[in-house]
């Protein structure tokens, strides 16, 4: 098959000059170029342009869980006639979606390869979780995507004054970030989120029950994945997707559909919690002291927008945790970052001690 048969048959999932280029030297070697759709028990799928193949993923499976195979890769398999076939390197990845493993270990899980937009989907069935919009967000940031804010089920907020109010809550929450309303159902909003993932790939991210699948089938044309009803009771799904899938896109673009996510616990973000709370670092920017922890220093910026209603307390309540939590995954990894906080904890806890003193001798 010649260069220019595989660049159209892939070109739907995203291979352009750029990728065939970096596979230059595994085409020499006789194997072929194709994207990873799913991955499962030491197994995944991959689209060529012979079609899609199983194959195994022995050799791209190291200790390292930041360097397994992942759904979205760009991959180098075995030419027909191995039994079993093998995906023996992956390409350098240009964006990787990661958060911190659900275990005690300080490890990353890679959920989504070469994304360009990140699409977080809010169920507007239940209340705002506005924290948990921030979260999923400081993670988007971080992996080099766009994000791009969903609130689904749209059908369910009849009112438009009220829809109107729920929708400039996310925005404030989400600086910089388009927010839509879709609803799947009657199909508003559709065309203007087809627009968007019309080019590059996308991954969809979002609690059970935020009506993934069903958005995922809507956009495809077609039930590709299977839906289930949430719970009455608390608007929770159950997991309707276990395996992250990619799509095909029938106007364009590439969808990558993920399991429900209970935990969404960040993973060396720094630079994500910084874009989603962008206000509040330029804010800090203005206060008297360049390390203000923004707590109870004189000449804090910060405090005095939350004093006057400029800046929600909520949001600076967000963004001490985001910042707290995401500096503790750090440190569990970096022995400077550990020291650094030791060092803080100590300067703050001698100020505590000192203005202590102060008051008591002002007692007397």
């Amino acid at each position: 098959m010649t260069s220019t048969s595989v660049s159209s048959a892939l070109a739907p999932y995203g291979w352009d000059d750029a990728w065939a280029e970096q596979f230059t030297p595994y085409d020499s070697e006789g194997l072929l170029p194709g994207r990873v759709v799913r991955v499962d028990r030491g197994q995944c799928d991959v689209v060529t342009a012979d079609g899609v193949i199983r194959a195994d993923t022995a050799f791209v499976t190291p200790h390292d869980p930041m360097r397994v195979v992942c759904t979205g890769d760009w991959v180098a398999v075995d030419p027909e006639g191995g039994n079993p076939r093998y995906v023996r390197a992956y390409l350098p990845r240009r964006t990787a979606f990661v958060r911190s493993t659900s275990s005690k270990r300080s490890e990353g899980q890679i959920l989504a390869a070469n994304v360009d937009h990140a699409i977080v989907a809010v169920s507007l069935a239940v209340e705002l979780d506005l924290g948990r919009v921030e979260r999923f967000l400081a993670l988007a940031w971080e992996s080099g995507a766009q994000p791009v804010v969903v609130l689904t089920k749209a059908d369910l907020v009849p009112d438009p004054v009220t829809l109107s109010h729920l929708v400039q809550d996310v925005e404030t929450s989400a600086p910089g970030v388009p927010v839509l309303t879709v609803s799947a159902l009657d199909g508003e909003g559709l065309d203007v989120l087809t627009a968007v993932l019309g080019t590059g790939t996308s991954v969809l991210l979002g609690q059970s029950g935020a009506g993934k699948s069903t958005l995922a089938n809507a956009l495809k044309g077609e039930d590709v994945m299977t839906v289930q009803a949430a719970r009455d009771v608390d608007g929770k799904g159950r997991h309707t997707t276990t395996t992250r899938n990619l799509l095909a896109l029938p106007g364009g673009g590439v969808l990558i559909d993920t399991p429900g996510l209970r935990g969404v616990g960040l993973y060396d973000a720094e630079t994500g919690v910084g874009q989603v709370f962008a206000e509040i670092e330029e804010l800090a920017e203005r206060c008297r002291f360049h390390d203000c922890a923004h707590e109870a220093e004189p000449g804090c910026a910060v405090l005095d927008a939350v004093d006057t209603g400029e800046l929600p307390a909520r949001r600076l309540d967000s963004y001490r945790k985001l910042k707290r939590e995401n500096q503790w995954i750090v440190a569990k990894t970096d022995a400077r970052v550990r020291s650094e906080i030791r060092k803080d904890w100590k300067r703050k806890h001698a100020e505590g001690r000192a203005a202590m003193e102060a008051k008591r001798r002002g007692w007397r």
